[in-house]
This record gives C-alpha cells, sequence and structure tokens, in this order.
C-alpha cells in the first residue's frame, strides 16, 4: 500500500525574493514583479535575475563562498530555507538518515578567466605548462571541474550536513520533474523517510544564450506577456527551490507537520512529434483527475514561453478548466523567468504559498489560459505542471494537509 508523502519545509528564491512570503507580496503587485526584468545586462535577451542574497546566513565560512559559484550558492541557500522550516536545520542524526536528489545544469564557466587564458595561450613559450599553471591557479575547483549536480549535491551536503543517499539530474527540465519524482516514489514506496529535494538554475550566464540562441528558442528584444510570444520566447530566469519530503510517521515521531500533502507526481518524455505531448498530460490528468474537488482547484504552469510548445499547454489548460468547473491558471514563467531545471520545483513551491494563503495570486497576464480571480471557498488542491521546451512532462497534485 502506497504511503502518503509529506512537504515539510520548502525554500524558494528566485527574482522575487526569498521565501514565500516575499513571493505572494511580490506576485499581487504587477509592477514590483515586472520591475524585477533585467532588460539590460544581456540585451537583447530580457533575464530574470536572482534576488540579492545574504550568502552570510547560509554560508558561514568566506572561504566556501568563493569557492561555490552563483549555482551552488543558490542551492545551498534554497535548501538552507527548506531545512529550516522543517526543523531539520542542525539534528545531525535526522540529517543523516536524510536522502538528497538534486537537479541542476551543467558546467559553469568562469568568462573572464577563460578569456584571460585564451588571451595568453598564444604568446606562452610552453603552451602546455601555461595551461596547466592557470587552470591551477586561477579556476576555483568547482568551476574547473563543471560545477555538475553532483558537485551542487555534494556542498549541500558538506553545509547543511545532509548525509544519506544522494542522486542527482541533469537535463533540462525534465531533470527537475524527475528529480521530485524520485523523491516521491521512494517515500511512497517505502523506500526512505525522509529527502531533501532541490533544483537549481543561473539565468546570468552568457554561455546560457549562446546555448539557447542558435535554436531560436530565447526571447530577443522588449520583454512581452508570456502567452502569446513567438517561438524564439523564452526568458530565462535564475531561480532555486527545495522541499523536505517525509513519511507521516517520520514527521511525527519528530513533532512535525505537514505544510502539504504530495498526492501525485507523474513524469514522461514524449517525443514530441504534433499533439504527443498533449497525449501525455491526458493520460497525467486522467490520473489525478481522480482526487479533485470541484471548485477547489487551481494551477501553476511551467511553460516556458517558448511559440507553439507554449499555445499547445495553453489550449489544454483551458480544456481543462472548462471540464472541471473552471481551473485558474497562472503562468509564472511570466514573473520570474523560465527556470529550466528549477522550474517544476518552483511551482511546487509556491504552490504550498497558494495552498497556506487559500487563493491564488492575481492573473499574470489577460491571456492567462484561465484567468479568473479565485472565487471558491478556499483553495485546498494545487495541480503543477512541467513541459519542457523540448522533452519531458509532469504533473503534480498537492493538497492542503
Amino acid at each position: 500500500m502506497q504511503r502518503e508523502v509529506w512537504i515539510t519545509g520548502r525554500g524558494l528564491i528566485s527574482a522575487l525574493g526569498e521565501g514565500g512570503v516575499a513571493h505572494w507580496a511580490a506576485l499581487q503587485d504587477p509592477a514590483r514583479w515586472r520591475a524585477a526584468v533585467d532588460e539590460k545586462s544581456f540585451a537583447p535577451f530580457p533575464i530574470h535575475p536572482i534576488a540579492a542574497l545574504d550568502l552570510d546566513r547560509f554560508i558561514s565560512k568566506k572561504g566556501d563562498q568563493r569557492a561555490m559559484g552563483p549555482l551552488m550558492h543558490y542551492a545551498v541557500a534554497a535548501t538552507g530555507l527548506a531545512l529550516q522550516e522543517a526543523g531539520l536545520a542542525g539534528d545531525g542524526a535526522a540529517l543523516a538518515r536524510t536522502d538528497l536528489v538534486v537537479a541542476g545544469p551543467g558546467g559553469e564557466r568562469d568568462i573572464a578567466v577563460d578569456e584571460q587564458i585564451l588571451a595568453g595561450l598564444d604568446q606562452a613559450p610552453n603552451q602546455g605548462a601555461f595551461l596547466n599553471e592557470r587552470l591551477l591557479n586561477d579556476l576555483r575547483p568547482t568551476l574547473f571541474l563543471a560545477q555538475l549536480p553532483n558537485l551542487i549535491a555534494g556542498n549541500i551536503s558538506i553545509v547543511h550536513g545532509v548525509t544519506g543517499s544522494s542522486r542527482t539530474f541533469m537535463g533540462e527540465e525534465i531533470a527537475g520533474i524527475d528529480a521530485a519524482r524520485d523523491a516521491f516514489a521512494r517515500i511512497a514506496a517505502g523506500q526512505s523517510d525522509a529527502a531533501l529535494v532541490a533544483g537549481v538554475f543561473n539565468a546570468s550566464r552568457w554561455d546560457m544564450m549562446l546555448l539557447y540562441r542558435p535554436s531560436g528558442l530565447l526571447l530577443d528584444g522588449p520583454w512581452q506577456p508570456l502567452w502569446h510570444r513567438h517561438r524564439a520566447g523564452m526568458a530565462l530566469g535564475s531561480l532555486a527551490a527545495a522541499l523536505v519530503l517525509e513519511s507521516p510517521d517520520h514527521a511525527q515521531a519528530r513533532g512535525r507537520r505537514a505544510i502539504a500533502k504530495l498526492t501525485a507526481l507523474q513524469a514522461d518524455r514524449s517525443r514530441r512529434t504534433p499533439g504527443a505531448a498533449v497525449l501525455a498530460a491526458e493520460q497525467q490528468w486522467a490520473t489525478a483527475a481522480t482526487h479533485l474537488r470541484r471548485g477547489e482547484v487551481g494551477l501553476l504552469s511551467g511553460a516556458c514561453g517558448s511559440g507553439p510548445i507554449t499555445a499547445e499547454e495553453r489550449d489544454l489548460l483551458a480544456g481543462w478548466g472548462g471540464n472541471h468547473g473552471g481551473i485558474p491558471v497562472r503562468g509564472t514563467a511570466g514573473a520570474w523567468g523560465h527556470a529550466v531545471e528549477a522550474s517544476f520545483l518552483g511551482n511546487l513551491a509556491l504552490a504550498i504559498t497558494c495552498l497556506e494563503q487559500g487563493e491564488l495570486f492575481p492573473p499574470l497576464d489577460p491571456n492567462e489560459p484561465l484567468e479568473a480571480p479565485w472565487r471558491g471557498p478556499a483553495l485546498t488542491q494545487m495541480l503543477v505542471t512541467g513541459w519542457g521546451h523540448h522533452r519531458g512532462e509532469g504533473l503534480a497534485l498537492l493538497e492542503a494537509p
């Protein structure tokens, strides 16, 4: 028999701030979240950079801060928030039994150092010796090793003392979906009692522009609302999110209560032939819909903003709402950017805040699939979708405890 899966802690940082309260406040004010867009630093590509962080709160040693790049800073901060809310921070015995699941992108280079090395290489009398010396002296060890998700997980373990099993996922949006699915499935099946699951993405990187621009995916020019952008419609956003998942028995033994219940979480990876993503999502909907209570459901969409796939999701979500008494939808990438590996976990964390408030925040876009304000007696269930810009479809259902 499948066990319940409780969420006992969450961490969330993005362009909108740090924590659920800050995000809720920012989403009430369109002028506030719109002001978080940076249209200059990586022009002509608008991005949503991370809000200012007090790293000393999460990483006490300055040397450790210097050894980490932004990806690790964000991941350590978000997981620290989640552990604090769950009451696990500093509990060495409990953390030793807490499993760790992390989703993140690949290498994060120090572009300035790379340029210096390339500039000096041609003039070096011994290029091999010059390159070795510069790599040893100029690059942070984490960057030398490309800062893969397993290194992010390692730093979370070192800073926070999470020393249970460790699994990492890399591979754009589906990595974040599968990280959450893995932790959920293991706890539901009785293979784990507690897991810290995290996703992170740093948009403030020229190499990200070089990665997505040749495919014609990046929004090129002024920022636009989410749902009717052309194929070149992705405005990237820096974000880190973390959740502590526990079995009820484990949480109750620590004297903790759920802040939300994770009832269902599904992941798929269609070939993206015409209609394939819709078919995958409809199969996921068929499972989740059996749990839904009419008039008490809201939905956060992870739509990336890129052309046809976002339009395809919009049409599908409008149909879901119409078939179930109306499910208001919010496309969060419009406010904090598309966070790729972190987007699904970010929406899970934000969905908990919506459940706590008992309502959805105002529409972010007049073209939301169903943009109505929340009018039900109380919001008790939240659906979260995650459609990758190229592959990967996910759907989760969270419920108020």
